[in-house]
């Protein structure tokens, strides 16, 4: 073995070769397999065509709660995937715990899906304890944020988010990740983050911020704690960390927060994004204007400037090809910036794709047609940037059709 000397002169080439690893954008194989699988066409050929880029950041690319196609979601792990992939921004769905701090977590009752909470000494703190199947019924429980203390939250550990209802006990219950996931990233690490821990990760990333508000699962006010303060604190955690609010998109399905915000914190609710959910309504149709409520325009005028609605909503088809929307066309006569959710979120593509592309489910019969879909809602669309559980797939996109940092 040969024992090397420290002198000053090692130790600042080993701080600059640790930076700039920290910073190396990795694709791995996957965008590469997936314009394998595309038939041939001028898309595929482009795309092949920057197969040896030297892939950089882009803000086009958004890191789904991470990378939790593989990664369990919301943990620094995944976080770091994300960046890793080149996701410019990535996002902390925000909800708070018994003592109203601020974690990042999809929801506030998905504990028991997506941490170890039913097999550790926190179990007897849930709002309903695990229940295994029983003959037609199945397996259920519901573990909340607000059911344990900032300190508590600290102490589980994320896993993929997933359950088995034909579950008779907890351990089988905690399983059935989808087989086209992983457990393989899950197994020891899946380290919780505090909103806060968020915002100093992606600082170090060197990534831009998009919290999402999640609708409380108590009701509010809880002990005190109105849905104003869980807004405001939200924003204010930015400000803390001297984060400029042009770094940060919030997000709201929640039509009352983005408007509390516009006037509340108007320079940061020029990027505040509405999550349309209007595919709740069972009057709404994509291609039919009036049945947009509030419509695009209403949202303008109050102020609006982002809207987010799921990929599936911007999209229809027309003699076998895949074209915008009624209301992707409105959105964007409206003057309203569109980013969209969530690519990769679903399995293989070869049925149908799942929810995620109900609207163009005739012609989704292969992988290889994600960037195809991608293609429509960046040039056709023009979205300004997408949601991805595989961020590296967008990233290859973006740098191969120069649409790096689009969003603004």
């Amino acid at each position: 073995m040969i024992k090397l000397k420290t002198t000053t002169a090692t130790l600042a080439c080993a701080i600059i070769t640790s930076t700039a690893f920290a910073a190396d954008i990795e694709l791995g194989p996957r965008p590469f397999y997936l314009i394998d699988q595309m038939k041939q066409s001028e898309l595929k050929e482009k795309l092949l065509s920057c197969s040896k880029m030297d892939f950089k950041k882009s803000d086009f690319s958004i890191g789904h709660r991470g990378a939790a196609m593989q990664f369990p979601e919301h943990t620094k792990e995944s976080y770091k995937a994300a960046a890793r992939m080149g996701a410019g921004i990535v996002e902390c769905d925000v909800t708070f715990t018994k003592d109203k701090e601020l974690v990042c977590r999809h929801a506030q009752n998905d504990l028991h899906t997506t941490t170890n909470i039913l097999a550790s000494d926190l179990a007897p703190q849930c709002t309903s304890g695990f229940m295994p199947a029983n003959g037609d019924k199945k397996a259920s429980a519901e573990c909340r944020t607000s059911d344990i203390t900032l300190a508590e939250f600290k102490t589980l550990k994320g896993k993929m988010d997933a359950a088995d209802r034909s579950a008779k006990d907890v351990a089988a219950y905690l399983g059935g990740t989808a087989d086209w996931r992983t457990d393989l990233y899950a197994a020891e690490t899946g380290t919780l983050m505090t909103h806060a821990q968020s915002i100093e990760l992606f600082k170090s990333l060197d990534v831009k911020f998009t919290p999402e508000l999640k609708s409380p699962a108590v009701e509010m006010p809880f002990n005190g704690f109105t849905q104003a303060d869980y807004a405001q604190k939200m924003i204010d955690e930015y400000k803390t960390a001297g984060i400029p609010a042009s770094d940060v998109w919030a997000q709201s399905f929640n039509l009352d927060d983005v408007l509390y915000w516009i006037k509340n914190e108007p320079e940061f609710g020029k990027q505040a994004v509405y999550l349309d959910a209007s595919y709740k309504r069972k009057d709404f149709n994509a291609n039919n204007a009036a049945t947009f409520k509030p419509s695009m325009q209403k949202l303008k005028d109050l102020g609006v400037n982002y809207i987010a609605p799921p990929m599936w909503m911007l999209m229809t088809t027309k003699d076998g090809k895949i074209i915008p929307s009624e209301y992707a066309n409105k959105a964007k006569e409206a003057g309203l910036k569109i980013i969209t959710w969530t690519l990769e979120r679903s399995g293989p593509l070869q049925t149908g794709g799942g929810w995620y592309y109900q609207s163009i489910k005739d012609v989704t019969n292969t992988d290889g047609m994600l960037f195809e879909v991608l293609d429509v809602l960046a040039q056709d669309v023009d979205i300004e940037g997408i949601f991805s559980d595989w961020p590296a797939t967008v990233t290859y996109y973006a740098n191969c059709m120069e649409l790096d940092n689009k969003i603004n």
